[in-house]
């Protein structure tokens, strides 16, 4: 048996962040992360996001790594009666270099790594859990390699279906959308530049997102079937598809990697820590791919982690359960927003009902016209606090 102050539950980008600042906040820390396959997706990751990165060590030189985002163009490619009129958002504007990066996963994980290769108070076991156990003064946990661990802190980063958020008795709400998101990534004929592009139809959004020269990352939101039927039918037809959904605006299109298909959800909880335990990342919340939210707010879970302990002294007894209270209180109006924010924009896309359709074309003229709203909604949309 081992005892750590703290235990990190998951191996992906989330997870790798909270052990480094799990142990950089001083503690003696065991990341528990089984060998994944290389993460083939990217993520565009907002300038505080950007900024969370250098301060804590993980990345030194976005551009080593990533693609600046220094604009933001919607379309409205829907067939409905009221349609949104296209809109530009420009980083210059705000007077930004760029909104953000777009980073490839892989990447950002060896930046990570190698943070956290530095650290001589962080060890890493490759194995999953598989039980969990409230004990005095913490939680025990048993592990696929029949290894047990004692800690008075545990950290549930271990995605959608995590295990630490059920066996920890946190309360979370699901709910399962009919739309999928395909992914791949893609050459275009003509470069997209710094811009990202979302064309709006009636299942979702086709976005194409820049990955530097001609190269795109490609996430289209439709009907779960659609989507499968496409793929099914071979790259011609998708190329042919993704020709149809850009509008021909860059040209020919060549599929550079495999198209993957992920159903979405939504995910949330009443409280994001308690009694020890903390949740970031997919384990506390889940969000179609709109907005450019899903792992940027699991980072500013990370900050406020590394703030909730900075917080705490660990001298006491019941230090883990202040500093799993003290969590819980700075994540609760974030997540609350953000999951609101996300949702009504994820809705108002697919929504038949007039009304609806109305204050969507509505926000999107206001956006358009009205300069110190625009700013404002930069601010809400790189989780500016």
């Amino acid at each position: 048996m081992t005892k750590a102050d703290a235990v990190v539950v998951g191996g992906g980008l989330a997870g790798l962040a909270a052990a480094v600042a799990v142990a950089k906040a001083g503690l003696n820390t065991v990341h528990v992360a089984p060998k994944a396959p290389r993460d083939q997706r990217t993520s565009a990751l907002m300038l505080p996001s950007v900024t969370y990165l250098r301060d804590a060590g993980l990345v030194d030189d976005p551009a080593s790594v990533g693609h600046p985002l220094t604009q933001i163009r919607i379309i409205d490619a829907t067939d409905r009666l009221l349609r949104a009129p296209e809109t530009l958002f420009d980083s210059a504007e705000a007077g930004l270099e760029a909104f953000g990066w777009n980073f490839p996963n892989a990447r950002l994980t060896e930046s990570f790594e190698a943070a956290k290769a530095s650290l001589a108070n962080l060890v890493t076991v490759e194995a999953s859990l598989v039980a969990f156990e409230p004990i005095e003064g913490g939680t025990r946990l048993t592990l696929s390699d029949r290894s047990v661990l004692d800690a008075s802190l545990v950290v549930g980063a271990d995605g959608k279906k995590s295990l630490v958020r059920a066996a920890a008795g946190f309360r979370a709400r699901e709910h399962g959308f009919t739309q999928a998101a395909l992914v791949c990534d893609l050459e275009l004929e003509r470069p997209l530049g710094g811009t990202s592009v979302e064309f709006h139809y009636r299942n979702g959004p086709f976005t194409l997102v820049p990955a530097g020269d001609n190269r795109a990352n490609l996430v289209w939101i439709d009907d779960g079937e659609v989507l499968k039927s496409a793929q099914g039918r071979g790259r011609e037809y998708l190329r042919e598809a993704f020709l149809e959904k850009s509008q021909r605006l860059f040209g020919d299109i060549v599929l550079t990697t495999p198209a993957h298909i992920f159903p979405l959800s939504t995910i949330s909880v009443d409280e994001a820590g308690a009694k020890g335990v903390v949740l970031v990342g997919e384990a506390a919340h889940a969000f179609p791919p709109i907005g450019a939210q899903g792992l940027n707010l699991g980072l500013r879970d990370v900050a406020d982690l590394s703030a909730a302990l900075a917080a705490t002294s660990t001298k006491g007894a019941d230090w883990a359960r202040e500093a799993s209270q003290v969590y819980s209180r700075r994540r609760a109006g974030d997540l609350a927003r953000t999951g609101s924010m996300v949702d009504t924009l994820f809705r108002s896309l697919l929504t038949d009902l007039l009304p609806a359709q109305m204050l969507r074309s509505g926000g999107l003229w206001a956006l358009k016209l009205l300069p110190p709203l625009r700013k404002q909604a930069f601010g809400l949309g790189m989780g500016v606090r």
